[in-house]
């Protein structure tokens, strides 16, 4: 009997709420308990499917800096929950995953509603390799505000005799 993978829990979870009235909201705040930091800015998960996540983030004082924009830790810290949940969605049973790297990119003051996306594609692997995924994180004109690129490694879990 095969375990389901935390990507396939958390699919499960979203497909239970996502349609319910307050269902993106309340499965949103569960990832922000769950992953307590990244919590801290109050993203919202909009889209999720295998491999491909869409991630909204208000605007606010919260999450602002001096120059009236949304700060520049906020920003990566949206991006690497947004490339954090497209990998784990997109894992096989028995993978796991860890990040090693990251860096941002920042293109232009980021204010208003952010849109942060990503999109990859997992296999299953027999041995740990490093995997580029980029998050793009886009203003309400459509205009990208900034990319974020973590280095994913991603590996068979480790079986315990």
């Amino acid at each position: 009997m095969s375990k389901r993978s935390l990507g396939q829990r958390l699919l499960g979870y979203w497909n239970v709420l996502e349609t319910k009235p307050g269902g993106k909201f309340l499965f949103s705040l569960a990832v922000g308990r769950f992953v307590r930091y990244s919590g801290s800015i109050g993203a919202r998960v909009e889209e999720l499917r295998p491999g491909y996540v869409r991630l909204t983030l208000k605007d606010r004082k919260k999450v602002r800096n001096h120059l009236r924009s949304v700060h520049a830790i906020a920003i990566a810290n949206l991006g690497e929950l947004t490339t954090g949940l497209a990998v784990v969605s997109g894992l096989p049973p028995n993978t796991r995953c860890i990040l090693r790297r990251m860096e941002a990119s920042y293109d232009k003051k980021a204010r208003g509603l952010l849109t942060s996306t990503c999109r990859c594609d997992i296999t299953s692997p027999s041995e740990n390799a490093e995997h580029t995924i980029q998050a793009e994180i886009r203003d309400e004109s459509g205009d990208i505000v900034s990319v974020v690129s973590a280095l994913w490694v991603i590996g068979p879990e480790k079986t315990t005799t």
